[in-house]
């Protein structure tokens, strides 16, 4: 598993005189203060906490090199329905795309945990599919449920842990 670290941007007054943060006086306090880092029962943020890194979830960037069947709109959203099962996600819904005369297949599978997105190209048997979850679901469950699916030749895999709050 290939995995990239991230580049951290520093930010002087990000928003202080942009957007709808123009009049400092009152709307930067406004934008200093975060009333979502008060949890209830009831409203978790589902932030994971694993060796020492507290983060929002695990984003997998996988490529399939060598794949068959990425022009079956039918196979790849069967797929996302198997990728939720087997990660334990939850699936809210499926959107797909078919491309034509290639045969390509663009989509989502928004979850409540985050998403699952494809873009495929048939014609150079390649696909590039985002698995981003948080909370409790295991997004590296995935990938054998992509090998069972569309029998690549090679799979990349690229690991990010996104939203890493400082210690």
């Amino acid at each position: 598993m290939q995995l990239s670290a991230p580049v951290e941007v520093d930010l002087e007054d990000p928003t202080a005189e942009m957007g709808r943060w123009h009049n400092r006086n009152i709307d930067v306090p406004a934008a200093q203060e975060n009333p979502l880092k008060i949890q209830t029962e009831e409203a978790k943020d589902h932030f994971i906490q694993r060796d020492g890194v507290e983060f929002a979830g695990t984003h997998l960037l996988l490529d399939l090199y060598g794949a068959s069947h990425l022009d079956s709109i039918e196979r790849i959203e069967q797929a996302m329905r198997d990728i939720v099962s087997a990660c334990g996600a939850t699936l809210l819904h499926i959107h797909l795309h078919h491309f034509t005369p290639s045969g390509g297949v663009s989509g989502v599978a928004v979850l409540a945990e985050s998403h699952i997105s494809v873009h495929t190209w048939p014609e150079r048997d390649y696909a590039a599919f985002d698995v981003f979850m948080c909370g409790d679901a295991q997004p590296e469950n995935s990938v054998p449920v992509l090998k069972r699916a569309f029998y690549p030749r090679k799979i990349e895999v690229c690991e990010e842990l996104r939203g890493r709050m400082p210690k």
